[in-house]
């Protein structure tokens, strides 16, 4: 290991971003959004991670992981990531912790493929060329003009064939407002693009069965967290009886949560986020146990972070281009991906790692820490 390049330093900054207007979903209202960053540097290369979570998580990042992966090899991300894992025994793994540690696994694995001077899709090994996307947004918070506007945006100018929007108002107490929502979304997108809603947990098992009938004479084919993903025996039991995709997983902050979902048969498409589970390495192997049980997976928000790694397994359904995410990372970061016709292409300009550079200048007035 002596020849290999050593961790040498990791470093933090936090930025929060006002939302553009206030936001809602089913069972949570925001603001602003807060992306932690992490920098790995190896001699005079640095490589970039970053999670969206509390300003503490860089705090933790600070004190209980960056000296538990300094001085390994760069090249050896899987170790440092479960030394990450076991450093943060008795601060809990999930949740904040979690988040932490994928940051740093993110930014690692960057510096990995920047050392090498290859994209990172090149350096996983590409399953495809194209990571198919999906337009998201469509906040309960918006009125019918905004939401026109946002879904012909990505149908009709980006071209992206698939969009989903919110629903479960105010935790599923705005059935009528939510079903006429998706009629409108289906009557602007035309009956060609694919058209998804996402619940986020906000409905019962009764209501969520009863709505899915209505959402499938819309042509609604993803009904995602239609109660919340904590009820895995109820997201089965929606799952047999509705001909709607049911899909969750975003919420996993750990390998087993994802096998404990697969194993109930809550799902038909995995959901896990780069930015949560434990960064990529854990996010590869959450796709590869779906891939075992014939599941497809697909990247939650975060898109420039899973992008890559989307591309490297070969059960990828799709990577969610989330409004929120992408205006920030548009922001942020230089090198961002072109969405157009429905699909991004990580690593086709050749640029080394993620191919992104923190925008120092465009960044520094959303700097808190």
């Amino acid at each position: 290991m002596s020849d290999q390049p050593a961790v040498e330093a990791v470093d933090t900054a936090v930025y929060t971003v006002p939302t553009d207007t206030p936001e809602a979903d089913g069972t949570l209202a925001w603001d602003r959004t807060t992306l932690v960053l992490v920098t790995a540097r190896a001699g005079t290369t640095t490589g970039l991670g970053y999670t969206y979570a509390p300003a503490a998580t860089a705090h933790l990042v600070r004190e209980l992981l960056a000296g538990t992966v300094t001085g390994l090899s760069a090249h050896d991300v899987p170790r440092a990531n479960e030394r990450m894992c076991r450093a943060v025994r008795n601060a809990g793994l999930p949740g904040v912790a979690a988040q932490a540690i994928a940051a740093v696994d993110i930014a690692l694995w960057d510096l990995k493929a920047r050392l090498l001077g290859l994209p990172l899709v090149r350096l996983l090994g590409a399953a495809r060329d194209d990571v198919p996307v999906y337009g998201s947004g469509g906040f309960t918070t918006y009125d019918t003009a905004r939401q026109e506007r946002q879904l012909r945006g990505w149908a009709e100018e980006q071209g992206i064939p698939r969009v989903k929007i919110k629903i479960g108002e105010s935790w599923g107490t705005r059935e009528d407002r939510d079903l006429e929502r998706v009629a409108r979304a289906r009557a602007v997108i035309g009956d060609t693009a694919e058209l998804y809603v996402d619940a986020n947990g906000g409905y019962t098992g009764g209501q969520a069965l009863r709505l899915a009938d209505a959402l499938a004479d819309q042509g609604v084919t993803w009904f995602e967290e239609p109660v919340s993903s904590d009820h895995l025996t109820t997201l089965a039991d929606i799952r047999r009886r509705t001909p709607i995709d049911v899909t969750a997983g975003e919420y996993g902050y750990a390998l087993p949560y994802f096998e404990h979902m697969l194993a109930a048969g809550a799902v038909d498409c995995l959901q896990a986020d780069v930015t949560r589970c434990g960064g990529i390495t854990v996010w590869l192997r959450a796709a590869a146990l779906a891939h075992a049980r014939g599941i497809d997976v697909s990247g939650h928000c975060a898109p420039h972070a899973h992008a890559h790694a989307a591309a490297a397994v070969p059960n990828l359904r799709h990577l969610e281009w989330f409004h929120d995410h992408v205006r920030i990372e548009r922001l942020l970061f230089d090198g961002v991906l072109d969405p157009g016709g429905g699909s991004i292409t990580p690593g086709a300009d050749g640029a080394p790692g993620l191919g992104l550079a923190l925008a120092e200048e465009r960044a520094a007035p959303y700097r808190v820490e």
